[in-house]
């Protein structure tokens, strides 16, 4: 498929696409026009390239983690991913997402403390 398909089929633009190229987390072939070509398989790293992006991760955490996830849930374990700088990587990541979980939730909580305040005033 081209690049305006997969667009199409993932919900991301196109210049997004490019991106993830640039990145070297998408690897489309080349017709002689110069057109990209994706496997249908790429709707599905695109998704996954999303949804850790959306996580928070970087797309460098991305692009070394990325060869070892095989499909939705399951990682493919390989010697190379056990190095210890990337567990060290992916721990400061985890931590990282969990103080922002923490600081979400301390700011949903004050939202719900201070619309059951508006409520209570109103009644």
């Amino acid at each position: 498929m081209r690049i305006g398909e997969l667009s199409r089929r993932t919900g991301v633009p196109t210049r997004m696409l490019r991106y993830y190229e640039e990145q070297d987390l998408l690897h489309p072939q080349r017709a002689d026009n110069g057109y990209r070509h994706y496997p249908d398989s790429a709707v599905h790293r695109v998704r996954q390239i999303r949804g850790l992006l959306d996580s928070g991760l970087t797309t460098e955490i991305i692009r070394r983690i990325l060869p070892f996830l095989d499909g939705p849930g399951k990682i493919h374990l390989h010697p190379e991913c056990l190095t210890p700088e990337l567990a060290g990587l992916l721990e400061a990541e985890a931590e990282r997402i969990q103080e922002r979980i923490d600081c979400l939730s301390r700011n949903r909580d004050a939202i719900h403390a201070y619309l059951a305040a508006v409520r209570e005033v109103r009644t």
